[in-house]
């Protein structure tokens, strides 16, 4: 699943960005709305976020971005991720409803914390958007049983302590957390945070989790020609391909 801002550096080329993306191995996609204090992501995606505010991209802008995937034939599933200054402003119930209405699926809150989820967690049973909730190294045994039992569509397994960020290694902590995760979740594990190389996806998928998630690795390959970012499009599709690769047969660069 790879994570994307919309908007960042322009909503023609996030369409063109997740197009590329799903012809090209990506199974479902997080996509972003920008927010301008994204506690959650690192540098890259704060750079993303603030690029694209910028620009002025707007949550509304967001939503019918999802409406034009939609109308251009997108199949895969969506993701969206917002922090819930967003939903509060628009309204929770209203913002699930257009999730709803306009084709995504699922919904990551990253600064909503369990204890406070209740509420869109009802809301979202009217609208039939899975609430998705994360764990992570720090999440304590107890805690993760509930957050488990609570989130539906997937669980997201934080890979690291911090923030969001491509990384070299995968700690060793990851697959204890992973291993922790498959003996008590009813849905499937995502992890992310700091997947950046096939031999991340090899190393988590070995260690048993359900499927990856790649960010600030995409932000870092076409930030390097913000002018003109279409032309890093190839260079996405063979990273997406690497990432689907090492999924499925353990293919690592």
């Amino acid at each position: 699943m790879p994570h994307i801002y919309y908007g960042d550096p322009t909503p023609e080329f996030s369409r063109r960005e997740i197009e590329t993306l799903a012809d090209n191995g990506a199974d479902l996609v997080e996509f972003g709305i920008p927010f301008s204090d994204p506690t959650a992501d690192g540098p890259t995606f704060q750079e993303a976020c603030e690029r694209a505010l910028e620009n002025g991209v707007t949550p509304e802008m967001c939503l019918r971005g999802i409406e034009n995937l939609r109308g251009e034939g997108l199949e895969i599933p969506i993701v969206v991720t917002s922090y819930y200054n967003t939903l509060y402003t628009y309204g929770p119930n209203r913002f699930l409803e257009r999730l709803s209405e306009i084709g995504a699926q699922g919904i990551i809150v990253p600064n909503l914390p369990l204890e406070e989820a209740g509420p869109l967690m009802n809301s979202a049973e009217e609208s039939g958007i899975d609430i998705i909730l994360q764990v992570t190294p720090n999440t304590s045994r107890e805690r993760m049983e509930k957050i488990a039992k609570s989130s539906s569509g997937f669980l997201y397994v934080v890979n690291v302590e911090g923030v969001t960020g491509a990384r070299e290694t995968v700690p060793k902590s990851t697959m204890e957390l992973i291993k922790s995760a498959k003996e008590i979740a009813g849905v499937p594990l995502m992890t992310g945070f700091g997947v950046s190389k096939g031999r991340h996806a090899k190393a988590l998928v070995s260690a048993g989790t359900d499927g990856v998630i790649t960010g600030s690795a995409l932000g870092r390959i076409y930030g390097g020609n913000l002018s003109h970012p279409e032309e890093k499009l190839e260079e996405i599709r063979e990273f997406a391909n690497r990432i689907k690769k090492a999924c499925i047969n353990g293919y690592k660069d």
